[in-house]
């Protein structure tokens, strides 16, 4: 009998009940299997995809682990990390300390450039920027092996371009103390802002060329000199106890005694005195003078809490009493500018500003907050008359750096030994610095023999160089270079070409220049 054949509609919905022969097991595979198919349905083949991978990871690692030797955790070895760790934080600190203080010579541009007039501006820009370039080999070269190296109580040697070993400069090995490279580039960034000093006070009249000789000798030789003295170990100033954290003596006041001796030489510009009249030569452009003063403000904070050399509580510490003191100076200039000629003059503003700074950049890491407040307040008054005073005398700074620098760095070396507190919170607990307010007079009298030894040594050096460039080359440029611009005459270029040139505010027939009544009664070149 042949087979039949039994078809089901393609369409037709199984009946488990309906054929007991084909669905009788049926039950017992569904359950095994109903798991499996849940799990697919909540889950993408992505996701499934990744149990098997992750299990394999698990596997491999597993392997991995138990294939390690065993390390044993010693305190010497988390003592050593920690050390390391610690070297690594302070190398960085202060690699970003030095970058804040290079950065501030482009604060020292637009500063002297805005204070001096248009026909000048690429001349200051000029110096300002080759300055750093100059100082930077010159203390490559020999400066810092003169500053930091091992030789004498008056002056290093060894390790000349830069050569030697951490303990050539008096440095610890990594990571105690920190690499040469970086203690360097920190250095050097100090070296050049004492020669940018100088050509603020010099500007405006100075040949180009004699400058960068002049610069070359301050931060290859002289600067490194005084600098031994007060901040290498042997130097003399600092067996004594001489103290000045991050150079109100050591950068600034070298740089306003060289920039005095430069200014003295020099004379004043054409037409700044007159029958006994000083006559004021204002800036071209308060903005970018404004915009000058900022950028030093900012780069402060590099250049006194990076002077710990550290990362630790007093990096904070000092930031608070540097800006403090930066602004106090600030408020009392434009108190006392007010009250003197009636008006808050914005220069005085600025420089009220920079002399704060500067007069607290000796004792930042040894003052109480109060007392860097009433340092930056007296820094502030002292910086509006010493411009009248060196006005008085005709000696010509056409930016205010020898009241804000030579005089407030005077001041701020002096401050420490009247307020130097020995119980702020970052003091240590033996051989605290304390001042004249805390019953310790002998500090203060260091303190005028570092100010006195310092100022006098780069004062005679200072006039010595002047005196050799004048005899030899010239410093001045001549009437006419002077009455045209210096831009012109030394640069061949204009920092504005193209722009309306305002007539020179002291009566000048032509655009920028002066008058020749002026001319015949100006001052000798």
């Amino acid at each position: 009998m042949p087979r039949q054949i039994i078809t089901q509609p393609k369409h037709t919905t199984r009946n488990r009940s309906s054929s007991p022969n084909n669905w009788a097991r049926t039950p017992e595979k569904t359950s095994y299997l109903e798991p499996f198919r849940v799990i697919a349905r909540l889950f993408s083949p992505y996701w499934l995809a990744c149990i098997p991978l992750a299990a394999l990871i698990v596997i491999v690692w597993h392997g991995a682990v138990a294939a390690q030797d065993t390390v044993e955790i010693t305190v010497e070895g988390v003592s050593e990390n920690v050390a390391t760790v610690q070297g690594y934080l302070n190398m960085i600190w202060v690699l970003i300390a030095a970058i804040l203080v290079i950065f501030m010579n482009a604060g020292f541009c637009m500063l002297e450039a805005g204070l001096c007039r248009q026909k000048n501006a690429v001349n200051i820009l000029a110096k300002n920027l080759i300055v750093f370039a100059l100082a930077s080999i010159a203390y490559w070269i020999i400066g810092y092996s003169f500053m930091f190296g091992q030789g004498n109580p008056f002056i290093g040697g060894g390790g000349w371009f830069l050569s030697g070993s951490p303990e050539t400069y008096g440095l610890s090995p990594f990571p105690a103390g920190l690499p040469v490279p970086v203690h360097f580039l920190f250095q050097v960034a100090f070296a050049g802002t004492a020669a940018t000093i100088v050509s603020g006070a010099v500007a405006e009249r100075i040949k180009f060329l004699d400058f960068l000789i002049f610069s070359l000798f301050l931060t290859g030789i002289s600067y490194p000199i005084t600098g031994h003295w007060a901040w290498n170990a042997g130097g003399w100033l600092y067996t004594l106890g001489f103290r000045d954290f991050a150079g109100s003596t050591v950068v600034h006041l070298v740089g306003g005694c060289a920039a005095l001796m430069g200014a003295a030489i020099l004379g004043p510009r054409l037409g700044k005195y007159n029958d006994g009249r000083i006559n004021a030569i204002p800036g071209h452009n308060l903005s970018i003078a404004t915009l000058g003063c900022l950028i030093l403000w900012i780069g402060w904070f590099g250049f006194n809490p990076g002077s710990q050399l550290a990362v630790d509580q007093a990096v904070p510490y000092i930031a608070v009493t540097t800006n403090l003191a930066g602004a106090a100076g600030g408020i009392s200039a434009t108190a006392t500018s007010w009250i003197k000629d009636g008006k808050p003059d914005l220069s005085m503003i600025i420089n009220g500003i920079l002399a704060g700074l500067v007069a607290v950049t000796a004792g930042c890491n040894v003052v109480s907050y109060w007392g860097a407040t009433v340092i930056g307040l007296i820094g502030g008054i002292i910086v509006v008359y010493a411009v009248s005073f060196f006005d008085s005398i005709k000696i010509d700074d056409p930016v205010g750096a020898l009241s804000v620098h030579l005089v407030n760095g005077a001041w701020g070396t002096l401050a420490v030994g009247i307020f130097a507190d020995p119980n702020i919170p970052i003091a240590p607990e033996e051989n605290a610095a304390a001042g004249l307010l805390y019953g310790n007079g002998g500090l203060i009298v260091t303190q005028i023999i570092g100010i006195v030894s310092v100022g006098l040594f780069t004062l005679i050096l200072s006039s010595a160089a002047w005196m050799v460039l004048k005899a030899t080359m010239g410093i001045r440029v001549t009437p006419e270079e002077e009455m045209e611009g210096l831009d012109v005459g030394e640069h061949g270029m204009e920092a504005y070409s193209g722009f309306v040139k305002e007539a020179d505010v002291l009566g000048g027939t032509r655009p920028g220049t002066l008058s020749q009544i002026d001319m015949q009664t100006g001052s000798e070149v």
